[in-house]
């Protein structure tokens, strides 16, 4: 059986206080093995990057707790988190998020190089996760000169550099062209061959399709 790599028991998160609170997410249960690829659907509002936000320890849930590796977010310090989030997990989000002062490989070795790793070895493992993704004549290339589908595609390479456990996605061809939006596709699809995982929110029901499982949101539950 694939071990268990992220889970979250009793989710729940409510936002404002007094009469004026607004629940966006109630008791949510969800348990991700090992190279398990999973969409999350829903309307807008209705709580899907609200999850993928706790899911990765950006925000704290109101009740419930989220597990990575085995341990409890809330209970480990800001440093612990830090150094958990760099070690075992990966983001990308429909804004590719890439520093514009840097090029291709600076912008995908820069977790490698936050979690201590040498520049040099940053920069030969950061080459060949562009290469793998199909960047490798765009290295030196700033964001500024790249396409969408190809910023894109950097960001993907940043994620998954430091061979994280589990992959976080929002939204990753919302803001693509269909050719572009099929590139990533491809690629998520050959990428889920291997070990990590990935949560993927998504209104694409062609990236929803190519998920082992399909989960919806509706009104902050998940059914």
């Amino acid at each position: 059986m694939s071990k268990v790599v992220l889970e979250c028991t009793g989710l729940s998160r409510v936002y404002g206080d007094g009469d004026r609170l607004v629940t966006v997410l109630r008791d949510v249960n969800l348990s991700l093995c090992a190279g398990e690829k999973i969409a999350v659907i829903g309307a807008s509002g209705s709580g899907k990057s609200t999850l993928l936000n706790l899911l990765g320890g950006l925000d704290n849930p109101t009740s419930g707790r989220v597990l990575m590796a085995g341990r409890d977010l809330a209970a480990l310090s800001e440093r612990e988190l830090c150094r958990l989030r760099n070690q075992r997990l990966g983001f990308v989000y429909q804004f590719h998020h890439l520093l514009p002062e840097f090029d291709a490989r600076e912008n995908v070795a820069m977790p490698l190089l936050i979690g201590g790793l040498k520049r040099a070895d940053a920069g030969r493992r950061a080459a060949a996760m562009l290469d793998r993704v199909g960047m490798s004549h765009r290295l030196d290339h700033r964001p500024g000169q790249l396409s969408g589908g190809e910023r894109q595609r950097v960001a993907i390479a940043r994620a998954l550099v430091g061979a994280p456990d589990c992959v976080l996605m929002d939204e990753p061809t919302g803001n693509l062209d269909p050719h572009s939006a099929g590139q990533v596709l491809e690629l998520i699809d050959e990428l889920g061959q291997e070990s990590a995982a990935f949560v993927v929110v998504t209104h694409d029901p062609a990236i929803a399709g190519q998920m082992n499982r399909i989960l919806e949101l509706r009104d902050g539950s998940l059914v």
